[in-house]
């Protein structure tokens, strides 16, 4: 196992349970996936449109039936809904509810408040050189998981 193994497997152990904390009672039962699923699809949209089931898994680095399995689980709960592509009519686009908005946004609030509250009495410079390296590290993971993906 490399270090850059080891470190994105200890991120990714810290920050998951945050997102578990955060979660309200009715979307307690609901595996991290789904709620890293909001988070990618969010951000896609963000960027350009919402994204089909395989452009989902992409995003999130598993197989497309697995991807799959986690849309419908946001689907049942409500967090998402399939939206016909308006441009491709073959093509499904995963939408965030206004509830699925609600809970990334919980999830979100939450992150930034764990994250200020264990950085309150860092110096302002050793906050600044944090959140640099996280963005840097953030984007290394992502290129790693094209890379992998390849």
């Amino acid at each position: 196992m490399t270090d850059r193994f080891r470190t994105v497997s200890a991120y990714c152990s810290g920050v998951s349970p945050l997102s578990s904390t955060a979660r309200v009672a009715s979307h307690a039962a609901l595996p991290d996936a789904v709620f890293e699923l909001l988070d990618a699809a969010d951000s896609t949209t963000r960027e350009a449109k919402a994204p089909t089931v395989t452009e989902a898994a992409a995003a999130l680095g598993v197989d497309q039936p697995r991807a799959s399995r986690l849309a419908g689980q946001a689907i049942e709960a409500g967090l998402m809904r399939l939206e016909a592509d308006q441009h491709d009519g073959r093509r499904s686009l995963l939408v965030l509810t206004p509830e699925g908005h609600a809970v990334l946004t919980r999830i979100r609030d939450f992150r930034r408040r764990i994250f200020a509250e264990a950085t309150a009495e860092w110096p302002a410079e050793d906050r600044a050189a944090f959140a640099r390296l996280l963005t840097r590290f953030v984007r290394d993971v992502d290129s790693l998981g094209a890379r992998v993906a390849e």
